[in-house]
């Protein structure tokens, strides 16, 4: 498949509406909720893998453009599914243009951050800003230097709920590397933040951290604790043992 009017009609092919009510209620698209107005083809997500599967890591990007702008949910994710295996194809590799592939890099990043707010649903947000912004981070680009990572900043200052998600949610890729301080920083700005998308994403990325440095978790809970959200601390102490957790929730 090598054009977005192609990968359309696929999905439209495997059109479940049964699914689609499912995922309609799931993701909250009735009047009022996060969600609202979306519609869905009811497609799981490992069948719109499989369609990105056979996708082009080099499809134009125009022809990414029109799957983000599609009205269909799955539709959108594929295309946000697509930056990430072309982001995985310009990874630094053995034999390969380094410059060439920063370039890439850069191109899909720049791309990405244009159309952002099309991942309007935190499925969206969540499968594709890890591994395209925070991998995008870890890499020098086109200029030699490591990418700005004060962009997560501007993100968490947004006043889109999608971008802020997207300021912590990508910061889960650097946490597997072992980088907490983005992560720290972006969690304490949206410490007071009032929408539970957020609270349940920080808190993610705190039990992230905390399953590979458990002190520096419990050093931000101690400096923090008072100011977080109910939900955003029960996520963020869930692996932690029985008496542990009790501790924090009682503090």
């Amino acid at each position: 498949m090598d054009t977005a009017a192609e990968i359309i009609e696929t999905m439209m092919a495997m059109r479940d509406d049964r699914q689609a009510q499912h995922l309609m209620r799931f993701f909250k698209t009735r009047k009022g909720e996060y969600g609202e107005g979306d519609i869905f083809l009811g497609l799981k997500v490992p069948q719109t893998r499989l369609i990105v599967k056979e996708m082009r890591a080099d499809m134009p990007l125009k022809e990414v453009k029109t799957l983000l702008y599609s009205e269909w949910h799955e539709v959108r994710l594929a295309g946000f599914l697509l930056l990430v295996k072309a982001m995985k194809a310009a990874t630094p590799k053995k034999n390969t243009d380094a410059m060439e592939n920063a370039l890439r890099r850069d191109e899909i990043v720049a791309f990405f951050l244009s159309h952002a707010k099309q991942a309007n649903n935190w499925d969206l947000v969540d499968l594709s800003c890890p591994k395209v912004l925070g991998e995008w981070m870890l890499h020098p680009s086109a200029e030699g230097a490591l990418p700005d990572r004060g962009l997560l900043d501007t993100l968490a200052s947004s006043n889109n709920l999608w971008e802020q998600r997207i300021s912590i949610v990508s910061t889960l890729q650097l946490i597997r590397h072992q980088q907490y301080d983005d992560a720290l920083r972006i969690a304490t700005k949206l410490l007071d933040h009032q929408h539970d998308l957020i609270h349940k994403a920080t808190g993610w990325m705190l039990r992230e951290i905390g399953k590979r440095d458990i002190q520096t978790l419990v050093d931000f809970l101690e400096k923090n604790h008072s100011r977080m959200a109910r939900t955003a601390l029960r996520y963020a102490i869930e692996k932690m043992d029985y008496a542990d957790r009790q501790y924090w929730l009682r503090r």
